[in-house]
């Protein structure tokens, strides 16, 4: 996977649901670092991998299953 990558962003505690933006880096500590473009500007967000789920905007091309992550 390669990093920045587009996203669609959905976490309940934010109130965020199909949000746009850039998965920046996967924090060992448990967070998803991420970019957002809201109405004032980019903003970056720390978004906690358990409450959040992320649907890559790019398809599989290649039909190769994605590597794990390491967390």
């Amino acid at each position: 996977m390669d990093l920045p990558a587009r996203v669609a962003i959905f976490c309940p505690s934010l109130e965020l649901k199909n949000k746009q933006g850039r998965l920046m880096t996967v924090n060992p500590q448990g967070y998803y670092e991420v970019r957002l473009e809201l109405p004032d500007g980019s903003h970056t967000a720390l978004l906690p991998i358990a409450g959040t789920a992320l649907l890559f905007a790019d398809a599989n091309v290649t039909g190769e299953v994605i590597p794990e992550l390491e967390r």
